[in-house]
């Protein structure tokens, strides 16, 4: 038909033919919409190509803001890393140089020096703190692009504190008062000694730190209640006089044994010498005793002060001390050591019930390792190692093989190899006792009569007139060389050096010295805090103060008053460190 296909063919036209207006404007309307949609479609394709465009442009945008961020926070971090490393070395109280100065150097080779604004700290004694910020504004590269009127500004801000803290310290000061610190030398040191103990009790409120002194010179006299905790063997009895003989096996580990028999020290003079020739009587100057070589002189000033926080007994403990005998660095580390080896503890509930040491310090020594605890030797001695001279098993204690008279304290000796044992008739034939001040043999002891002919020899026997002697009685009156040469070289031949050595033992130097470092390693290896000072010593004593150290850090060659240097310096460095923020 005409007007379907006007309808269709004539689409979009006002009029056509022989159509109607009114069909005309319906067939104009239906052509115009098909028109339109054709041109949505085109005009939808531009909206598309502007929105990814749009979409693409924000997405760099936040890739470039990323950018600026990921390498604001890696700048950042870097910052507070370093604050972090900066502060915790410069709060080391083993840190020599200025704190301040350690934090700018760290910031410096970090190439950061331009961050850091401020640092401060503070120091007492078992604490450092050291508080630094930093600061860095940074222009980022890619949030500037899309703002040109106003520029963006990111600022990485970062502060760091540390702290050197301990809480719980036990110090033993081992000190040498062997005869050559009379005069300045014991003075200074007791002046520093005294201010160290002031230095390190100043800051402790609360009972932490315990300190124990352990005075040393040819040996380590014992206060009696504090010998009473070991088991003694060959105890002479003397007052005062309570030194142990340690075997060599004890230097070997840090502990000491309280069931293992410990052999009292001889009161004996072994060191000095007498003539080789004739007789001297047993009260000639060559004879008698010189107070000063004994190995453990009496006293009762200078003797192991068992652990306390009480400053008055501290320093009262340090100013009596005196000077006199021989130098034995090695026993004095090993007892030193044997105070902070937690298995003394029962060592402690003995101080403690003794009155020396605080209740609150009975669970102490801590265990090695432990983290809230700190264990430090102060070792200082102005000499090196003497060879140390013990009396020989059998020589210490018990009855001697010697007489005395009773009326003019002469000697006579009793030698076993000068009896007759021939015939039971002939035994007061015997003639076994050896009289020094006659050069003779005689069958009983000098000025002694024999209970009856069948004993008249015996050195068991109970002879009238003199007294027979014990060992101590004998070291009490003369010194060893007289024994040696007066009652035995004179009568049965042989040296006096040869005898010597039969009734005592000498400990070589180089054998003390690596006793000392034996000690030394362990404690080391325990992570005990060993600080040496050689106090004007010669050159092994240094050498070995200086080996025995922690760390060279740890060492001070010390003249005169900077003794007081040397205990003012580790009176600040004893602690441990610790980030606090």
């Amino acid at each position: 038909m005409q007007v379907n296909r006007s309808e269709t063919v004539g689409a979009g036209f006002l009029a056509q033919g022989d159509i109607g207006l009114d069909r005309m404007m319906k067939s104009a309307a239906s052509g115009l919409s098909r028109l339109n949609v054709r041109r949505f479609a085109r005009d939808e394709d531009g909206h598309i190509v502007i929105f990814t465009t749009v979409m693409l442009t924000l997405m760099l945008m936040l890739a470039g803001v990323g950018v600026d961020i990921i390498n604001f926070e890696t700048m950042r971090t870097k910052q507070q890393q370093t604050l972090d490393r900066a502060t915790l070395a410069a709060a080391s109280l083993t840190q020599e140089l200025d704190a301040e100065e350690v934090v700018r150097d760290y910031f410096a080779k970090a190439d950061m020096a331009d961050h850091l604004r401020s640092v401060s700290f503070e120091r007492s004694f078992n604490a450092s703190t050291v508080r630094a910020e930093a600061e860095k504004e940074v222009t980022p590269i890619f949030m500037n692009l899309y703002d040109l009127h106003n520029s963006t500004k990111l600022v990485a801000r970062g502060r760091s504190t540390a702290e050197q803290r301990i809480n719980n310290i036990e110090i033993m000061l081992v000190l040498d008062v062997s005869g050559s610190m009379q005069g300045t030398k014991l003075t200074n040191l007791k002046s520093a000694a005294s201010e160290f103990v002031d230095t390190v009790l100043d800051q402790d409120v609360e009972n932490r730190v315990s300190i124990g002194i352990v005075p040393y010179n040819g040996q380590v006299n014992l206060p009696q209640y504090m010998q009473n905790l070991f088991t003694s063997v060959d105890d002479h009895g003397v007052s005062n006089v309570n030194c142990f003989d340690l075997p060599s096996t004890t230097y070997s580990s840090l502990t000491l044994s309280r069931t293992t028999g410990m052999p009292v020290t001889a009161h004996a003079d072994t060191f000095s010498s007498t003539n080789t020739g004739g007789y001297i009587a047993p009260t000639h100057a060559n004879a008698v005793v010189n107070e000063g070589n004994r190995w453990c002189p009496p006293s009762t000033v200078n003797v192991i002060r068992a652990p306390t926080n009480n400053r008055t007994q501290l320093k009262a403990h340090i100013n009596n001390l005196t000077a006199i005998g021989a130098t034995s660095i090695n026993a004095g580390m090993k007892w030193g050591m044997a105070l902070l080896d937690p298995a003394a503890n029962s060592l402690y509930t003995g101080f403690v019930s003794a009155g020396q040491t605080p209740a609150f310090f009975g669970n102490r020594p801590f265990a090695y390792g432990d983290r809230e605890a700190m264990k430090i030797i102060v070792l200082m001695t102005d000499g090196e190692h003497f060879a140390e001279e013990r009396v020989n098993a059998g020589f210490r204690a018990g009855n001697a093989p010697i007489w005395r008279g009773n009326s003019d304290t002469l000697f006579s000796v009793f030698h076993a190899s000068r009896v007759n044992n021939s015939s039971s008739s002939n035994l007061c034939n015997s003639r076994p006792f050896y009289v020094p001040h006659l050069n003779a043999w005689h069958s009983r002891p000098w000025n002694g009569t024999a209970p009856n002919s069948s004993t008249c020899y015996s050195p068991s026997a109970s002879h009238s007139g003199v007294t027979q002697q014990t060992w101590p009685q004998i070291w009490s009156s003369v010194r060893m060389s007289w024994v040696a040469q007066q009652l035995y070289v004179r009568a049965i031949g042989g040296s006096q050096s040869a005898t010597m050595n039969s009734l005592r033992t000498q400990t070589a130097i180089t054998t003390m010295d690596n006793q000392l470092q034996q000690i030394c390693s362990q404690s080391r290896t325990r992570n005990v805090l060993v600080y040496g000072i050689a106090f004007e010593a010669p050159s092994n004593g240094r050498t070995q103060i200086e080996r025995c150290a922690s760390s060279p850090a740890h060492y001070f060659n010390a003249q005169g008053l900077e003794i007081r240097t040397a205990f003012r310096a580790i009176a600040t460095n004893i602690t441990q460190l610790k980030l606090t923020q």
